[in-house]
């Protein structure tokens, strides 16, 4: 069996959920959010699992201790989403220097939505087209707040474009960046070692790491995969009630129908 290692960001606090717990803990459904997502990449075959903690970690590590795939790794430091990937650079590495096309998938903890048909779709394309990062992208009518997805004229991939940078026209594209990639595992540590914090935040964005293997003339592709309902975000309670509501659509459709025997 083919391995596959993805890394799960799972550091944040998540402030606007009015809530103490680290972001991922929060109950979805009476679940922590992030029991979902993993539950999705075991469907999908995930062998290894790097679940990047960080605020309260010691309540994630526990509430996961049971997770016989799931490798915890540190960011003491919140430095934003690449440095939380920088955090996995030495437990990849060991699986680099075995299998230099290996995947590695990363995804957001606070995206109980995933579904592990998108997720095997994404990994598929990896695997037929091999480029050094395959994102997998979604269409949203409102696609306020998040990251664009730029195309060129021939419909090759571009560039992410953050809401706040985008022109006028930029805004008007409704295929958006939703913090699921696919990277073959040595042209993500390449990216890494180049990522640099030129920004207001000073914080290194895993964002910036396909376009700096795009300028290398790394191949760099993005397929549009993701369902409407994986699009769904929780930053904020409100977000949350509109998940657990379409949790309990989905759930409701895939029941089996009851039928009284005559």
């Amino acid at each position: 069996m083919t391995r596959q290692t993805a890394i799960v960001l799972a550091a944040g606090k998540g402030t606007r959920m009015k809530s103490d717990l680290p972001k991922v803990l929060v109950p979805v459904c009476a679940r922590p959010m992030i029991e979902y997502v993993l539950d999705t990449l075991e469907a999908a075959g995930f062998d290894r699992i790097l679940a990047v903690v960080g605020y309260r970690s010691d309540l994630v590590r526990q509430r996961l201790a049971d997770r016989r795939n799931v490798t915890f790794v540190e960011q003491t430091q919140q430095l934003g989403t690449g440095h939380a990937v920088m955090m996995c650079r030495e437990a990849l590495a060991e699986r680099c220097d075995q299998a230099t096309s290996e995947p590695v998938l990363i995804v957001a903890g606070d995206s109980p939505m995933l579904q592990r048909d998108s997720v095997a779709e994404l990994l598929d394309e990896f695997r037929r087209t091999r480029p050094a990062c395959l994102l997998g992208t979604a269409r949203k009518e409102n696609p306020r707040g998040l990251g664009r997805i730029v195309r060129g004229a021939d419909g090759s991939f571009n560039a992410i474009v953050e809401e706040k940078d985008a022109t006028s026209e930029q805004r008007k594209i409704t295929e958006v960046n939703m913090s699921t990639y696919v990277f073959n595992c040595r042209d993500l540590l390449m990216a890494l070692e180049r990522l640099r914090a030129e920004n207001a935040q000073g914080e290194y964005y895993l964002t910036d790491c396909p376009g700096i293997l795009h300028r290398a003339g790394r191949p760099v592709a993005a397929i549009t995969v993701l369902k409407p309902m994986e699009t769904l975000s929780i930053n904020t309670p409100e977000e949350l009630a509109v998940v657990e509501e379409a949790m309990h659509t989905s759930r409701a459709a895939s029941a089996p129908s009851q039928h009284r025997n005559p």
